[in-house]
């Protein structure tokens, strides 16, 4: 077996520290302008650390990468002394999938810590094998009174701001590990593909930000290679590698992941691209996600194409990851009275109704790459996201979403709430249907924040269609105020076990906590 140092056993809610992290994530450089330099031993490393997703009380998605041709063997075990390992035979990882690869878990105990190590074996040579990698993970609760904790965001190396090693990289991923969530959702935007890295900037007060760069980084991405490399360059990050391997991710997807703004059948007027046509873009971009995130609905056994998704986690709670970018319709000044396309289509709208009727968990949180009523402007006339700032009754994209609000009250599907990121700023909103020009809905909340490495932006305007009231905003007041001015933003949701109360807190790097919220559970509408 090969040599694993001895490492002390954390209890269920200890935050790993030490060998078993080091371990994890195996040390990459954050300086440098190229990917890690591997050994060339003729063993496989998998030096980019590994990650877990979609994690549910008996399943998960475990995930690597190899520098070369190698089999993915994963063992799990109740214990880090890994007796009793129960082994999983993966993939055999090659150029095909960017030498990335994905291995189901089934089977697994409710409510436990899981410790799992990943080991890469030659192909002609199954003896021949890599330094393990190892990481750990919960599984969700089957007992509702065990309680649920998980953290959000979204917006990562946005507007230039990169890895930059004069800071210690993206701390706020050590921040967010050491406060041991259930899981993490990236609510979009994990990557910038039509972000340039340069070597550095000079901030407005005369400072100069430091970038670690790629070439992948020197150009928007177009190719299949190019989108590779944009989700590669964060794993450059140690403080990532290392909160990979301790803490599950839910991930979807929004704009960046592709290009800014973009919608289906696009064709670009943008002189940095070769490529024009959107849809050739979004397909190699989707590509490249699904090789480097674990998403089970990209991965199943019967394989998948889709983002959008229900994470069940436990009785308490059920997460519905929507796609507001893959089906939505052309962005347009959002006036038109009759819109069945909108942002989600009309068979993602279906689906998730069809789910949230399904659904028995006190929370239903719906995740949402865009936010509903604020302001997203896309140019001078048309709009990004649902608003398009009339106030008077639903139009455009809003139709499809009062359909839905309706739904729910009319179903009376307790338990609804809306969080999301993309805005650059952190914020809530209550909707009411008393301040709203559309009344057929009950109350709901709506948490924003990020980012959580990349510019911040003033705050959005408000459209009063579905009657919100801000009741907290911190945003700046200049665009793109880069991190060494601003902490990051990210968002946790506690859900007590006893009570069923679901607490959203929204959080900056440095430990404060700048707005609390405490929902009860069984409303219609809070």
């Amino acid at each position: 077996m090969p040599y694993r140092p001895r490492i002390p056993s954390p209890d269920r809610r200890t935050v790993l520290r030490g060998s078993l992290v080091a371990t994890a994530a195996l040390a990459l450089p954050v300086t440098g302008a190229a990917a890690p330099a591997f050994a060339r031993s003729g063993r496989p490393d998998a030096a980019w650390g590994v990650q877990v997703g979609d994690v549910t009380s008996s399943s998960a998605l475990v995930w690597v990468r190899s520098d070369r041709p190698a089999r993915m063997v994963v063992e799990t075990s109740a214990t880090e002394s890994f007796r009793r390992a129960r082994t999983w035979h993966g993939p055999l990882l090659g150029a095909g999938t960017d030498f990335t690869g994905t291995t189901p878990l089934y089977g697994l105990p409710p409510g436990e810590q899981v410790h799992y190590r990943v080991t890469l074996a030659a192909p002609d040579d199954p003896r021949r094998t890599g330094e393990p990698v190892y990481g750990t993970f919960r599984t969700a609760p089957a007992r509702r009174r065990d309680g649920v904790r998980f953290l959000w965001s979204g917006d990562i190396a946005g507007q230039g701001w990169g890895i930059n090693p004069d800071i210690g990289g993206y701390r706020v991923y050590d921040e967010m590990r050491r406060l041991d969530p259930d899981f993490f959702l990236c609510s979009g935007d994990n990557i910038y593909a039509d972000g340039v890295i340069e070597p550095s900037v000079t901030l407005p007060d005369g400072r100069v930000w430091h970038n670690v760069t790629t070439e992948e980084k020197a150009k928007v991405a177009e190719t299949l290679a190019e989108y590779r490399g944009n989700f590669r360059y964060n794993l450059l990050d140690d403080n990532l590698r290392r909160f990979n391997a301790q803490v599950p991710s839910v991930i979807q997807w929004d704009d960046h992941e592709v290009r800014n703004n973009w919608y289906p059948g696009q064709i670009l007027d943008d002189a940095r691209y070769t490529e024009k046509n959107v849809d050739v873009l979004a397909a190699r971009s989707m590509q490249a996600f699904g090789e480097y995130f674990p998403v089970s609905t990209l991965h199943g056994p019967a394989g998948g194409d889709r983002v959008h998704r229900v994470v069940r986690h436990g009785p308490l709670l059920d997460l519905f990851v929507l796609d507001m970018r893959t089906f939505r319709n052309a962005n347009s000044p959002g006036r038109q009275p009759d819109d069945t396309t909108g942002i989600l289509g009309a068979e993602q709208l279906a689906w998730l109704k069809r789910e949230l009727s399904k659904s028995r968990a006190v929370w239903k949180v719906i995740a949402a790459d865009m936010p509903l009523g604020l302001v997203v402007a896309d140019g001078a006339t048309d709009f990004e996201a649902v608003a398009q700032g009339d106030p008077g009754a639903p139009l455009g994209r809003e139709l499809q979403i009062a359909e839905l609000l309706r739904f729910i009250k009319h179903r009376r599907i307790t338990g609804t709430v809306w969080l999301t990121a993309d805005v650059h700023y952190t914020s809530a909103q209550h909707y009411a249907p008393e301040r709203a020009a559309f009344k057929d809905f009950a109350p709901f909340w709506e948490f924003v924040t990020g980012p959580l490495a990349a510019g911040q932006f003033p705050s959005n305007a408000l459209d009063g269609t579905f009657g919100p009231d801000q009741v907290f905003v911190q945003a700046p007041d200049r665009a793109n105020v880069s991190p060494m001015e601003t902490p990051a933003l990210f968002g946790e949701v506690d859900i007590d076990g006893d009570s069923g109360e679901l607490t959203v807190r929204l959080r900056e790097q440095g430990g404060s906590v700048l707005f609390s919220k405490v929902l009860q559970p069984g409303h219609v509408g809070q």
